[in-house]
């Protein structure tokens, strides 16, 4: 069975004040459920939320050095334009300790699972 890390933005860490309606609980709901979409579809999949910066590369690097991962798929809250420079260190963190994983991103939050599977 292919692993899979699924590597995003902590929700707590978000700003949705252009987003009327979203909360933090509604978002990591349907983080939850695409994790669980993942799984259905054959994969273990983990979930790795981070912050926005005080110990995001402290957190992955303690996840991808605990096992091998086949991919890593990025959210899309951590590749927003307001995250381009944690985006480029995670991205090198994944890069440095997962050099065999394949990197992939969701194009909305809703085909997590169709990244994956373009990949692995």
């Amino acid at each position: 069975m292919a692993s899979v890390l699924a590597l995003g933005l902590d929700p707590k860490f978000a700003d949705f004040t252009s987003m009327p309606g979203l909360t933090v609980e509604l978002v990591q709901a349907f983080i939850d459920a695409q994790v669980e979409r993942i799984r259905s579809r054959g994969y273990e999949v983990e979930s790795c939320l981070v912050d926005t910066g005080n110990n995001a590369e402290a957190v992955l690097k303690e996840r991808l050095d605990k096992r091998r991962y086949d991919c890593v798929m990025i959210g899309a809250g951590l590749r927003a334009p307001a995250q381009l420079l944690l985006f480029e260190k995670l991205l090198n963190v994944v890069h440095a300790r997962a050099p065999g994983a394949k990197i992939c991103f969701n194009t909305t939050p809703a085909d997590s699972a169709e990244a994956v599977q373009r990949w692995v």
